[in-house]
Order: C-alpha cells, then sequence, then structure tokens
C-alpha cells in the first residue's frame, strides 16, 4: 500500500475542506480518473463518516503526466442535501 494525499474544497462553510491522507495501491493512477476519486471515497465512507456517502462526480481527470486527479462533483447528505466540491488527489 501507499500513502496518498486529496484535498477537498467545499461550499463557503468549509466544513469537510482540508487534507485527507489514504492508503492505496501503488498502481492507484494507473485506473481511470473516476476509479481513483472512487478509491478516495471508499476512505471517507470507512474512516471520515463511518457510513456510506453518496457523491456525484460532474468532471474528473489526470494531469498529463498522470500522477495526480482533478475532481468536481457535490456529496449527497441527508440533512444538507448536495454539497458541491473541488478535489485534487495525488502522491
Amino acid at each position: 500500500m501507499h500513502e496518498y494525499q486529496a484535498k477537498m474544497l467545499n461550499t463557503a462553510r468549509g466544513d469537510l475542506a482540508g487534507s485527507y491522507p489514504f492508503q492505496a495501491p501503488e498502481n492507484l493512477f494507473d485506473q481511470t480518473a473516476d476509479q481513483v476519486v472512487r478509491r478516495f471515497f471508499e476512505h471517507v465512507d470507512k474512516d471520515i463518516f463511518h457510513h456510506h456517502v453518496d457523491y456525484e462526480i460532474n468532471a474528473s481527470f489526470k494531469n498529463k503526466h498522470g500522477n495526480a486527479v482533478t475532481a468536481m462533483g457535490s456529496l449527497i447528505l441527508e440533512h444538507d442535501g448536495h454539497l458541491p466540491f473541488l478535489l485534487l488527489i495525488s502522491e
């Protein structure tokens, strides 16, 4: 396993904004951008919220070197509705 960093910005309130280290296989960036984002959200479900959190991805892409993923979308929370976010995942 290898450690990656996810940096999230969300809404003006900034409730979930921050840096989130997480573990994933060393070949994480061999996967598509959507699969990399999915792997991060598996960590979010397990280690941050401790339950499943729905999300919607509006766009995701890798940089030209294939070692970082940027995504934007919304977290879908039961009480707060949709919270837009911007996400950067890198080594």
